[in-house]
């Protein structure tokens, strides 16, 4: 499957994902600068992407949790999540997902 990076210029990259995979996990695979400090534990918003509108939808609601760290950021916007939080299933094959600038 593919998933697709934005930069804050507005380039786009897409790359290959495995089923099963984080957005994080697939950053970090593909040198994306999408630092997870805390590495999936939800403990920081380090690896805030945000979700294009036309794939918000397809994904799983955010918890109470996620929502509480997003908060943190002064960059989140209406379709934020954390990319440790977004699992990759066959129905987001060709995700697209901007980092904040």
């Amino acid at each position: 499957m593919k998933i697709v990076f934005v930069n804050g210029s507005g380039d786009s990259q897409e790359v290959d994902a495995p089923v099963g995979a984080s957005v994080l996990d697939v950053a970090h695979r593909n040198g994306f600068g999408l630092e997870g400090a805390c590495e999936g534990s939800m403990a920081c918003c380090t690896c805030h992407v945000i979700v294009d509108e036309a794939w918000f939808g397809k994904l799983r609601e955010a918890s109470e949790e996620e929502e509480g760290v997003l908060d943190m950021d002064s960059k989140v916007a209406p379709t934020s999540r954390l990319g440790c939080q977004i699992t990759l299933t066959e129905d987001l094959d060709g995700l697209v997902v901007s980092l904040p600038t």
